[in-house]
């Protein structure tokens, strides 16, 4: 099992070793097993072009997540592409630290990979109660 981490654009993502441990066990605890995880971190512009080219969406997004797995793969392989501009923005506008809000996306794009849907407002609403849950017990591991 692989996690790695690229940067298109430089984000301060701290505590690595410990992150890719604490994502693994999200996938434990949530009964799926991942082979290979890629984390790109990029600015929006670049981001923008991924969601025009694949999503044929035409706005600014913080992530977006794409389940590379093959069917009838039991093993997920996914790349999550997460813009650290708009990291940085959601966390003045949500008045938290830009750690935190980093690790709120990196988990929100996993729980996609698992399965998690956020397209009608139950789904949503689970989809942050799941990503509450991880951020308190990533806090409490650190």
């Amino acid at each position: 099992m692989e996690i790695s981490f690229h940067f298109q654009k430089t984000a301060t993502l701290e505590q690595r070793k410990k992150l890719k441990l604490f994502i693994t066990s999200i996938f434990k605890s949530e009964k799926k097993t991942v082979s290979n995880l890629s984390f790109v971190f990029c600015s929006d512009a670049y981001l923008l072009e991924i969601n025009r080219n694949f999503l044929q969406h035409n706005f600014f997004t913080d992530i977006i997540t794409f389940d590379l797995s093959q069917k009838n793969q039991k093993e997920i392989v996914g790349e999550i592409y997460i813009s650290v501009d708009r990291v940085r923005e959601n966390a003045i506008t949500f008045q938290t630290k830009i750690q935190q809000e980093l690790q709120r996306v990196m988990f929100h794009g996993v729980l996609h990979l698992i399965g998690y849907a956020d397209k009608s407002k139950p789904q949503k609403a689970k989809m942050t109660q799941r990503e509450n849950l991880y951020l308190k017990k990533y806090a409490v591991s650190t």
